[in-house]
């Protein structure tokens, strides 16, 4: 195997995702930070959730929110309904996998809250559970996905869809998006 290769093969993946991304979803992004920053203004909180190492993201995200970012800093209203160990596990036994973030959704969503379902396919069963019973709720239905949206598209408003149908790609954009999230919504909220 040539290391080398291999190495200039990956970045030149990464620049050319990273670059149809900045080119396809400046318009959605700002309308993913308008609706996060009008919901977080009026006592309202960020709900992620998704599967694998979207779950990661997820925690990581909300994580940056309640604690901090760049600096510190009032913190923001976030939860990863990802990371209570008792709730996934009595959730999918009791209800169904498809059912372990809906439920969350239910109990700790209220109108006006945004749900951020992060899939790279759109496709996840349990990530399109969330997602209905946000809209049913209340709540903004949004997302991060990639490849075609799969049924996340039409489901979640604003929906950031990453032109790519490499995983590891879309895995890559949907970190980065959620960084600049962050970031965007300490400026937009006045705390930087």
């Amino acid at each position: 195997m040539d290391l080398a290769a291999f190495f200039e093969d990956e970045m030149e993946e990464h620049a050319a995702v990273a670059a149809a991304t900045r080119g396809a979803l400046s318009a959605p992004f700002q309308a993913l930070v308008t609706v996060c920053a009008k919901s977080l203004k009026n006592g309202g909180k960020l709900l992620f959730f998704g599967n694998g190492g979207s779950a990661a993201d997820c925690q990581h995200l909300a994580t940056e929110l309640t604690v901090r970012y760049k600096t510190d800093r009032a913190p923001l209203a976030a939860i990863a309904l990802t990371t209570d160990s008792s709730a996934l596990t009595a959730g999918a036994n009791d209800l169904g996998f498809d059912q372990v973030f809906a439920r969350q959704v239910q109990a700790l969503g209220k109108p006006g809250d945004v749900a951020i379902g992060i899939s790279t396919s759109g496709r996840s069963p349990n990530v399109l559970e969330a997602l209905t019973a946000a809209r049913a709720g209340g709540l903004i239905a949004a997302g991060l996905s990639g490849k075609d949206g799969g049924r996340m598209a039409g489901l979640a408003d604003p929906l950031l869809i990453v032109p790519s149908d490499i995983t590891a790609r879309i895995q890559e954009m949907h970190i980065t998006l959620g960084q600049m999230l962050c970031g965007a919504l300490e400026i937009e909220l006045g705390l930087v």
